[in-house]
């Protein structure tokens, strides 16, 4: 008999961010004390062989090679998405309507009509005590849960100017291969979804407000790339040799935007808020996984950068300018979720991040709570990507969001 106590998961997807969701699953319980147990149930994906040596490797009890198999099964609570944009509002609004809790990846969708149609099933489902999340897993890093914490408290002030960064060099190769990533049909954007929707999240969480304007700039510096092998088709060649085949990239290599926060009436003299500079690239040589946010307010700033994660600076202007910036290691019991894991001054990691994210998930659906990023929120954030798109292809116009 199955443990009343149990959250089983089925999971559609099992690549990269497939095995980041494997591993929170699995490490959750052994580190973080939860009213439900999460169990590894069934992987799901479209390769028999693929998938069967995935669930082997990532701990899953069982597969199938259709997601749908995963939604009719009785034995299965909630419904893990780690698959391309383009699938996810078919699987959350089939899994929501079969009463399956929902943790799908960011972004939301390829669409704000997506993302409005999966918002409607997440609200609808959620009166029925069935919940969904987005994962935007980063914040769930520690220090950026500290920096949250920190402006709320009013340690900043008010808030003036948000720089937000997300550096990759990943693609800068011409002939790295294409991958679905590159392909719009797919991915729905480039660097702008892809890691420019967790700037765009962390910075509307942190300091509580929406963007509610862009100007912005698209580029794609790489038109087209090799093709793999298998993705050339029957008779096709390889991305080797004389016989290369180049395929077209429809996606952004490289996005940057000023933006408008939400203000709150005249504390920032006019009662317009915050000012933004976003960017994100693929092709920022020598930086790997650069996901900076720098917010400077009346009183004080915060700067984070992902490449030392367990890190925050901060400025304190009561402190005098000679005292610079003060460097925080988020790594003390009393910080956000570091209490659960190793001795002071020790650490954690990028996969930490998704194990935060499984807890948050599991705590609300114990409580009957609705979990956060909800559905709502991660429509916000696609908003903020049409409006940008929408600018860039206006020659940067100012586009209300």
């Amino acid at each position: 008999m199955t443990d009343p106590r149990s959250l089983r998961v089925g999971m559609v997807g099992h690549a990269f961010m497939g095995a980041a969701h494997s591993h929170a699953w699995r490490t959750a319980p052994r580190f973080f004390d939860l009213p439900l147990r999460p169990e590894l149930t069934a992987v799901a994906g479209r390769n028999e062989g693929g998938v069967r040596a995935a669930a082997a490797k990532m701990g899953w009890a069982s597969y199938e090679t259709d997601w749908r198999a995963l939604i009719e099964r009785d034995d299965i609570d909630l419904i893990d998405i780690c698959t391309p944009g383009n699938t996810h509002a078919e699987i959350a609004i089939a899994a929501l309507e079969a009463g399956k809790h929902v943790l799908c990846e960011k972004p939301l969708a390829n669409s704000v009509a997506e993302a409005e149609r999966m918002t409607a099933a997440a609200e609808a489902a959620a009166a029925r005590g069935v919940y969904s999340m987005c994962g935007f897993s980063y914040r769930r890093t520690p220090a950026l849960a500290l920096a949250r914490r920190m402006v709320a408290e009013g340690r900043l002030g008010q808030i003036r100017h948000v720089r937000a960064q997300y550096l990759q060099d990943w693609l800068s190769d011409a002939d790295a291969p294409l991958t679905w990533r590159l392909d719009k049909s797919k991915s729905g954007s480039g660097s702008l979804g892809d890691i420019g929707a967790h700037s765009i999240d962390a910075a509307q969480w942190i300091t509580g407000r929406n963007i509610t304007g862009v100007s912005a700039l698209l580029e794609t510096f790489v038109k087209d790339r090799p093709v793999a092998g298998d993705l050339v088709g029957l008779g096709g060649h390889g991305a080797t040799g004389a016989d290369t085949v180049r395929g077209p990239v429809s996606v952004d290599d490289a996005a940057i935007f000023s933006a408008r926060f939400a203000g709150d009436g005249p504390a920032n003299g006019n009662g317009a808020g915050p000012i933004g500079v976003f960017e994100a690239t693929r092709f920022a040589l020598g930086r790997k996984n650069a996901m900076r946010l720098e917010l400077n307010g009346t009183t004080g700033s915060l700067a984070f950068d992902f490449e030392d994660m367990n890190a925050l600076s901060f400025y304190d202007a009561a402190d005098g300018p000679d005292a610079g910036f003060r460097k925080i290691q988020v790594t003390e019991p009393e910080h956000p979720y570091t209490g659960n894991w190793w001795p002071t001054g020790h650490p954690i990691g990028y996969e930490h991040l998704f194990t935060h994210q499984a807890v948050d998930l599991i705590n609300s659906i114990a409580r009957h709570h609705p979990p956060a990023p909800s559905f709502a929120d991660a429509l916000q954030v696609q908003k903020v990507l049409a409006a940008i798109e929408a600018s860039a292809a206006a020659n940067s116009h100012w586009e209300h969001v």
